[in-house]
């Protein structure tokens, strides 16, 4: 009698073995995702839905006491034609020149003291990029304390500014629009007409014009210093997975320094581009504690921002909802910048032009 042995089919145990891991994988991660959504995503949805309540802050905002109001909250900072609308059109163009100076200068500078602190004729690198990265761990509360001090009418910024003939403004007294400023140095004094007619979120054109205040710009110079250590870092690790053939390659095809690093080495770092300027996007729209440590949203509202509206509008105006829709507009604002970001940045395929530049001249037709 002949007894036929069947060996496993390795598909199957395969796949065992995968279920298996899969499982442990959920327990493993089982307590992660507990506390994550206790802690992070019931709130989230409570905050949102207080966004469409008309809560006080008293009691659940679950109860039913708590009615549902739509999107009248949205509509009041948004639309709203009041004050609310007016301070989160103030906030949103305060906030808007933020980003808009931040985030390049950090990515610049962050990039430029990369590239400095990773040559390799460079004596004492370690101690450069500790340095650099030093602003980076210190608290933001004791940076902003230590920022009014040099800024203040007496500091030592405008010290420094006397001793080649200028006279430093008050730093984070002075509401001007730097951008107005520059326009009543040549001369002009008064908006065009067709700059104050219209407006957006209560504000007009030329309201939208006017740049960052003085203060808002000492703010600037803050995130600027603190942030680009730790953005340095990240540029730094990305260099040194760089491989040193390509521009080796085209030292011999006869580029200068500068082409190599434009057409060579930038293309390389596109990851880590996409990741600095997603994180410095995120947290320049995030800028709440250099506020409400330094200013509070002054002078004349000319540092409000989004994030400290927020506070502001819930926490001391007690109105959760408005505060709340700010919160939520914030986020979609974030979300949108990030996908656009990330299409501008995406990998674009080789043109048909240009790859038949690089094909053997027998082999184009």
């Amino acid at each position: 009698m002949t007894t036929r042995v069947t060996a496993p089919r390795a598909g199957s145990r395969g796949s065992g073995i995968r279920r298996g891991e899969a499982a442990a994988g959920w327990i493993f991660t089982a307590p992660v995702i507990v506390i994550l959504g206790i802690f992070l995503l019931v709130p989230v949805l409570m905050a949102l839905w207080v966004s469409f309540s008309d809560w006080t802050g008293r009691g659940s905002p679950l109860s039913g006491d708590v009615g549902f109001v739509g999107l009248e909250n949205y509509a009041a900072v948004t639309s709203g034609g009041g004050l609310a609308e007016r301070d989160f059109g103030i906030a949103m163009r305060n906030n808007a020149w933020y980003v808009l100076l931040v985030v390049p200068l950090q990515t610049v500078l962050s990039l430029f003291l990369a590239v400095l602190v990773s040559r390799a004729i460079l004596r004492g690198r370690g101690f450069f990029r500790t340095a650099f990265y030093f602003p980076s761990m210190t608290s933001s509360v004791a940076i902003t304390v230590l920022w009014l001090f040099l800024f203040s009418t007496t500091g030592v910024v405008n010290q420094v500014l006397s001793w080649v003939g200028v006279s430093g403004p008050n730093w984070f007294s002075d509401p001007r629009g730097i951008v107005h400023i520059a326009l009543g140095g040549i001369g002009v004094q008064t908006a065009p007409d067709f700059l104050t007619t219209g407006s957006f979120l209560g504000i007009s054109a030329w309201d939208w014009m006017a740049g960052p205040s003085v203060a808002m710009s000492a703010f600037i110079l803050m995130a600027v210093f603190t942030t680009s250590g730790t953005f340095m870092l990240l540029f730094v690790a990305a260099l040194q997975n760089v491989g040193s053939e390509l521009g080796e390659a085209g030292m011999m095809d006869g580029a200068n320094g500068w082409q190599r690093f434009r057409l060579i080495t930038l293309p390389q770092l596109r990851p880590t581009l996409f990741t600095v300027l997603t994180l410095g996007l995120i947290g320049c729209w995030q800028v709440f504690d250099q506020i409400y440590t330094g200013t509070q949203g002054g002078p004349a509202k000319t540092t409000l921002t989004p994030a400290y509206l927020s506070y502001d509008s819930a926490f001391i105006g007690q109105d959760w909802g408005e505060g709340a829709a700010i919160a939520f507009i914030l986020f979609l604002i974030i979300i949108v910048f990030t996908v656009l970001q990330r299409w501008v940045l995406r990998e674009r395929p080789v043109s048909k032009r240009r790859a038949a530049q690089y094909q053997p001249k027998g082999a184009r037709r």
